[in-house]
């Protein structure tokens, strides 16, 4: 039975941070197990492989919600990470931090030390921003962030509409303040995706003290009473154990890391019970506190202009790799979301509560929604689509059986709450308010989706029921907090346990308005820090 000081379960964004830092002190030997495998496919590296990892089970759980009653009873897709790097692998790619008062009011909620100004250093030590340090940003951190190289004339005549629309120029949405429109920043570097894995992990593998398993999935973390003492997983038809001298590091994100408590016997009684696991520690809020942004979109078709659609098949494709293999440059370069934007559902909100992302192309909506698959359609379009930033609704992630192979049950529960009907409706306006304007006229032929005859609060509200999807963001099932349904600390430790905590998203008690990649890699910065010096 190997001995080690930490262990971390899962090389995720968290993950990978963590494997890097506590492995920095030669002294610290540290354990990294990940259920996936190496990432060794191309198309996790060329950013607009993002089309094919969506949908690829080799690098992909591809979990499956329990059917949702607020879209429809659909049952939704929500990709995950499953290789080096998680879900920053397969993601795509935007760098965005969320507002200041998201995070105060993390504080506010009885999280000491993570407010704006006390996470802000963190976000900075991450980053090797490409316009140069400031107050807001760092230079010299793991990971890379980037303006988008590519600018086409359909993306600024968006920008413009925008503009026309009545949405502000932001230069640095990530300065803590939202509220404009403009460019993406993206983890790419010289055409190539930059994951936790090849900034963090890569440069760490080849320490002596750092041991990295891959197709290890762990069965539960093993407790002496209360204290976490190491973790037992199955590797190559074998069950093995490891022990923890220190720490055990949970890692898995919103679904893997509620999963993995409740196998090892924290969770609630009810549940551990009906699934024939010792209680270790009653937690009533493992699994509880599920968050999501889910994405309704307008399409476009489109006229007088190139759109990703038509430059994906045939001779156009062939220059694109081309651009591609001898200059890093062109389509395959670029993320999806090329552009967005923040604006407030009504004038009484305090900052924005909706994101407008704008993506210079089409996808087979068929093909998404049962598949997963982003597949371009052949005619050319442009797809707007809102996201309102810091939803009500709240759903679960609870395990169906002890078996740990067996993926847990997700309910979403989207639009479950009466203040999220509101501001999606406002969100399909604002689509539609951005598309109307002069700048897109000369590229804009027709709505085809949902199409204009969708006109009333009622009619929208029904149409984001039965097209929207995820946008990936999950959180929130292992919450920071002092109330009883908080899971872990202010420190990252869980409540009644010892030696045990979680680092990842979901232990986000609110969900931050935007992208959570970023803050996930934040949040295993500032925990690796209190882990080193307590």
């Amino acid at each position: 039975m190997a001995q080690y000081d930490f262990i971390i379960i899962g090389a995720g964004s968290a993950g990978c941070v963590l494997a890097n830092r506590l492995s920095a002190k030669p002294n610290h030997r540290v354990l990294l197990l990940e259920a996936g495998g190496a990432d060794t496919s191309p198309y996790i590296h060329i950013p607009a492989g993002f089309a094919k990892t969506l949908s690829d089970p080799r690098v992909n759980w591809l979990y499956r919600t329990e059917a949702d009653p607020g879209t429809n009873g659909r049952r939704h897709i929500w990709p995950r990470g499953k290789v080096l790097g998680g879900s920053s692998a397969i993601n795509g790619m935007l760098y965005v931090r969320g507002q200041r008062q998201d995070y105060d009011l993390w504080r506010q909620l009885g999280n000491p030390g993570w407010g704006w100004d006390e996470v802000l250093p963190y976000f900075k030590k991450s980053e090797d921003q490409s316009r140069g340090a400031n107050a807001d940003h760092g230079t010299g951190g793991p990971l890379h962030v980037a303006d988008s190289l590519e600018h086409s004339p359909l993306a600024d005549a968006l920008i413009e509409a925008g503009l026309q629309a009545g949405i502000e120029p932001d230069p640095d949405p990530n300065d803590g303040d939202q509220g404009g429109i403009g460019y993406t920043q993206l983890t790419i570097k010289k055409g190539l995706r930059v994951s936790a894995a090849t900034a963090y992990l890569r440069p760490a593998a080849k320490r002596p003290n750092l041991h990295i398993e891959t197709r290890a999935q762990v069965r539960r973390v093993l407790f002496k009473n209360t204290r976490a003492i190491g973790v037992e997983y199955n590797q190559d038809g074998q069950t093995l154990q490891a022990l923890a001298g220190r720490e055990v590091i949970v890692c898995g994100g919103a679904i893997n890391s509620p999963q993995v408590l409740q196998l090892s016997g924290v969770g609630p009684v009810n549940i551990l019970k009906e699934k024939g696991i010792d209680v270790v520690h009653a937690a009533p809020g493992v699994g509880e506190n599920l968050q999501d942004h889910l994405v309704v979109a307008a399409q476009y078709r489109i006229q007088n202009g190139a759109s990703l659609n038509e430059l994906s098949r045939g001779l156009p494709l062939a220059k694109e790799i081309s651009k591609w293999l001898f200059r890093r440059r062109g389509l395959l370069s670029q993320s999806p979301s090329q552009l967005d934007g923040y604006v407030k559902s009504n004038p009484d909100v305090a900052t924005p509560d909706l994101q407008i992302l704008m993506i210079p192309a089409t996808v087979n909506g068929k093909k998404m929604a049962q598949e997963g698959k982003f597949e371009l359609e052949r005619e050319p379009g442009v797809t707007i689509g809102a996201i309102p930033l810091r939803p009500e609704s709240r759903g679960t992630v609870h395990i169906k059986t002890s078996n740990p192979l067996d993926p847990p049950a997700i309910a979403p529960n989207y639009l479950d709450a009466a203040a999220d009907h509101r501001v999606t409706v406002e969100g399909l306006k604002w689509v539609r308010r951005i598309a109307d304007q002069a700048a897109f006229e000369p590229y804009r032929e027709a709505e085809t989706v949902p199409g204009p005859q969708v006109a009333s609060d009622e009619d929208l509200l029904s149409y984001a029921r039965q097209a929207s999807s995820t946008l990936y963001h999950p959180v929130g099932t292992c919450k920071m907090g002092a109330d009883a349904m908080s899971v872990v600390d202010e420190t990252l430790k869980v409540h009644g346990t010892q030696h045990l905590r979680v680092v990842d998203a979901s232990i986000m008690p609110r969900l931050i308005s935007g992208n959570t990649n970023a803050p996930t890699i934040m949040i295993a910065e500032k925990a690796a820090d209190m882990i080193l010096d307590p």
